[in-house]
């Protein structure tokens, strides 16, 4: 668990180091990319709604690696394709977000999709999510891409295993989710795009609403997590606008369902969630100023 505890020494210095323009930067650690690819073509509300519900249980899971004792840490990046709204010389492609450790803006566009549409290009929406990411070079890090729709792998003009094994060729993991009928998918091709790149294959019901089982401890976890946001210390210009950008991702979160709240809290609490850009509690503890 985070413990977001800083003595008065360690917020002064990092204060004046805000007030210099200096970037407080941490000693370079192992990384878990994640580029996650969803279908915003029309039928996908439930893709969409099931990618804003799962989130939080994702990087919760994902709170439990480690590596050589360390626990990495977690970019991830998020594009939509399929939608008539996009430019159609992309491809109907666009990037919503670069990789970034900032995971209330992923939350914050996850909730700004909206689907309509149309044409389902995923080899180009492959290619371009290798292309236009700053992957790592290391091959000690993970980076996955995973990507949602519900029509054929094998549509556009980008050649769905050419762009898998360039992925791959670079230390890239395609997982693929067909959302409909398993035997579909596989003869969609989405099954062999992931066997490509080592990756898996899983077909879901985007339908499906997420079930919550309610605990005793539900709200205590809540009320907690309002403490927990008193904690934070702005610092620079930004800082008004992203506190706000926090209460609301809490209540997109509680929008789902309660168990959604929940997994987030536990987010929040966790190392995995840091605002080092203007939390001066998280930009001391990154950057080890002690």
């Amino acid at each position: 668990m985070k413990t977001r505890k800083l003595n008065i020494i360690s917020l002064a210095l990092a204060l004046l180091i805000s007030m210099s323009g200096f970037t407080l930067e941490a000693q370079e650690k192992s990384k878990i990319q994640i580029a996650i690819l969803l279908d915003t073509s029309s039928s996908m509300d439930g893709l969409i709604d099931q990618a804003k519900s799962q989130l939080w249980k994702i990087v919760n899971q994902m709170a439990t690696a480690t590596y050589k004792g360390e626990t990495p840490e977690l970019e991830i990046a998020l594009y939509e394709y399929g939608n008539d709204n996009l430019v159609a010389a992309e491809g109907f492609i666009r990037k919503v977000s670069d990789l970034t450790t900032d995971l209330d803006k992923i939350s914050e566009a996850l909730f700004s999709l909206k689907t309509y549409g149309g044409e389902e290009y995923c080899g180009q929406v492959i290619e371009k999510s290798f292309k236009q990411l700053l992957w790592t070079k290391s091959n000690e890090d993970l980076k996955m891409i995973v990507i949602a729709g519900n029509e054929p792998f094998t549509q556009g003009g980008v050649s769905y295993d050419k762009a898998c094994k360039t992925a791959f060729a670079n230390g890239i993991v395609v997982n693929t989710i067909f959302c409909g009928n398993r035997d579909e998918g596989i003869g969609g091709k989405w099954k062999h795009g992931a066997e490509l790149t080592d990756g898996k294959y899983m077909n879901i019901d985007q339908n499906q609403k997420i079930a919550y089982i309610e605990s005793p401890y539900d709200d205590n976890i809540l009320k907690l997590n309002g403490q927990l946001n008193n904690t934070y210390i702005g610092y620079g210009s930004g800082a008004a606008a992203m506190k706000t950008r926090q209460s609301v991702q809490d209540s997109n979160a509680g929008s789902m369902n309660k168990g959604v709240a929940v997994s987030r809290a536990f987010t929040k609490s966790s190392k995995k969630y840091k605002n080092t850009q203007w939390d001066l509690v998280d930009a001391a503890e990154e950057s080890e100023v002690m």
